[in-house]
């Protein structure tokens, strides 16, 4: 063995320091961050939104459906009515989130651009923004 080496074990001659990362374990591409930009994180947001919207219109709609049939015997007509119901709240709470979720990602790519920084003022202005449109639609 070579002196001033501790090896592991006495078939691998190693010196154990270089087994240390001290660096991240991924390659980056020239040029790239280590973090996601707001337009890459859009992607994520928008689809997570209309997913969470999704889930929530259909427990909902069963809570709906089950409410309106509550007198009905349970048979093919209360069925398709409760599944009519969780397919239409899906769909109108996938949309709406979804929708919210594309102008607050829309207003902070531009902001972000604009302005020509990275910080918390993006989120609060693109939030503030998006609430500011949704409200002067006439909604709730």
């Amino acid at each position: 063995p070579v002196t001033g080496m501790s090896p592991l074990s006495p078939y691998l001659n190693l010196d154990p320091r270089y087994l240390v990362q001290d660096t991240d374990e991924f390659i980056l591409p020239t040029g790239a961050n280590k973090t996601r930009g707001r337009f890459e994180l859009a992607f994520f947001t928008i689809g997570g939104c209309c997913m969470t919207g999704a889930a929530f219109g259909a427990l909902n709609g069963l809570r709906l459906g089950l409410k309106e049939t509550q007198n009905m015997a349970w048979s093919k007509p209360r069925n398709v009515q409760i599944l009519n119901m969780v397919t239409r709240q899906g769909a109108l709470w996938a949309n709406t989130l979804g929708s919210l979720a594309l102008l607050y990602s829309a207003f902070g790519v531009v902001i972000e651009k604009t302005r020509g920084a990275e910080d918390d003022l993006n989120t609060i202005a693109a939030g503030t923004l998006t609430g500011m449109l949704y409200k002067s639609t006439g909604r709730v």
